[in-house]
């Protein structure tokens, strides 16, 4: 009953990239984890046979206590496990597809810190989970677990794939989504790692691939990851550029499914402008299927605009990745992707892949032959705003934003934009902060209207 209790009282288990919290509290406990990994075995292995899972992790410290109390939960209710350790989220993705698994299982927080973790669930097709699949879990917790357990002749066993088995078959499925024959002999690149997943695989990638490589935050120690560095801390990456010459500069998060780049003269290159460039790059190549590219509501409409004007359609869908996913596989689209760096390759991937999203810039920019500011810039962007407000994690974002002080705020923003501009505020479904995004014509409009909404949200959260 305990376990039910809790469930009631916090909000949903699952948010927008699977369970994510603070190391050792609810529902990032051993006890739970355990749990968790009961119920999602039997979920999908009852009365269906021998099945397997593959866990993967990034460099977080956490991950060595989490990784054995997932094990411990799914070797009890009879299903194999195969560790694979430290790999990128897309990485796990592919491989689940590739061992003829029925599970996939990531360890991380993405972009936060190492005092966060969190659990993300792929399903046998490498696709991360519906919200049905999810609601069932969250329900099967609260049932006697007990009753899932399976006799000792019956246990799971646990295994971990030897000398990176694993790594290696990610590394050179990576390579064969880049062109043959073509190499990144003229090319020096910077790659900020965030001390994550990627700190050795994606060097070792750009590397065999010819680039000259220099590298960022790749020493993981447990700790370190995404501080002040990766994809939220660009800064790093465009000294880096600057002082070394590169031509290019990526900076990836802590699970390697996002990225963020910059040209030779630091200026960064967002998921707009990467989503613009692909699909510029593959309606070329004839590999953009229904000439349709799936963005987010945050998107800026001057992307809209762009492919309008190359003959191809937006279709906008809710914020995180596996919406983007889930909307692609619906309307039949092959890219699509966030703002923020989160992109998918529809056909090589059913997630973000920050590295794959490298190595498809670099083949433009390879193939053109021109610096990274002439060729990897595909339009202007509206001025846009994005201010974040942080919250108490004992407060409900709903009632924040349901709150009448901030909804009038929101009303009046409006109507003074009128048409001339839009607003989104959320909360994140992964961070305690209420998003504030306001796009319009003018810069000096979207830091007026942006700053009263900000106001209005940090009133309400103060006064709770």
């Amino acid at each position: 009953m305990a376990t039910k209790k809790t469930l009631i009282a916090g909000s949903a288990l699952f948010g927008t990239d699977g369970v994510r919290g603070r190391v050792n509290t609810y529902p990032l406990t051993p006890d739970f984890t355990v749990k968790l990994g009961m119920v999602i075995g039997y979920k999908f292995g009852v009365g269906k046979g021998r099945k397997s899972v593959v866990i993967g992790k990034d460099t977080r410290l956490s991950g060595y206590l989490f990784e054995p109390a997932l094990t411990a939960g799914f070797v009890a209710v009879g299903v194999d496990v195969i560790l694979l350790g430290p790999i990128p989220t897309p990485g796990v993705s592919i491989l689940t597809k590739s061992l003829r698994c029925d599970l996939g299982i990531m360890l991380s927080a993405s972009h936060n810190t190492f005092e966060d973790n969190g659990i993300k669930i792929f399903g046998p097709d490498g696709n991360k989970l519906s919200d049905q699949d999810e609601q069932e879990i969250q329900e099967l917790l609260e049932a006697d677990t007990e009753s899932f357990l399976v006799e000792p002749n019956k246990l799971g066993r646990a295994k971990r794939l030897d000398d990176g088995t694993g790594v290696v078959r990610y590394i050179e499925f990576l390579k064969t989504t880049f062109p043959q024959g073509l190499r990144l002999n003229d090319i020096k690149i910077v790659l900020d790692c965030a001390n994550g997943a990627s700190y050795k695989i994606a060097p070792t990638v750009f590397s065999e691939l010819g680039a000259n490589v220099v590298t960022l935050a790749s020493s993981p120690d447990g700790f370190n990851i995404n501080q002040n560095s990766g994809s939220l801390y660009p800064e790093s990456m465009v000294r880096k550029v600057k002082e070394v010459g590169a031509d290019f500069g990526m900076a990836f998060d802590g699970d390697a499914d996002r990225i963020v780049c910059c040209d030779e003269e630091g200026k960064l290159i967002d998921g707009d402008q990467i989503l613009g460039i692909i699909a510029r790059r593959w309606k070329k190549l004839k590999l953009l299927n229904t000439d349709t590219v799936v963005a987010t509501i945050m998107s800026n409409l001057a992307l809209d605009k762009y492919l309008m004007d190359l003959g191809l359609k937006t279709d906008r869908t809710s914020v995180g990745d596996r919406n983007v996913s889930e909307r692609m596989n619906l309307i039949g689209s092959s890219l699509g992707g966030e703002q923020s760096g989160h992109i998918i390759l529809g056909g090589y991937a059913n997630t973000g892949d920050g590295i794959m999203v490298g190595l498809q810039l670099l083949a433009e920019l390879s193939e053109k032959k021109q610096s990274a500011s002439k060729s990897l810039f595909a339009f202007k962007p509206n001025p846009q705003l994005l201010r974040n407000v942080s919250f108490s994690a004992k407060l409900d974002p709903k009632n924040i934003l349901n709150s009448k002080y901030v909804k009038e705020s929101i009303l009046k923003a409006e109507s003074f934009l009128g048409n001339s501009g839009r607003i989104v505020v959320r909360s994140s479904g992964t961070e305690n902060v209420i998003r504030v995004m306001v796009e319009a014509n003018h810069e000096n409009l979207v830091n007026d209207v942006a700053e009263k909404i900000v106001n209005a949200v940090e009133h309400v959260v103060s006064k709770n």
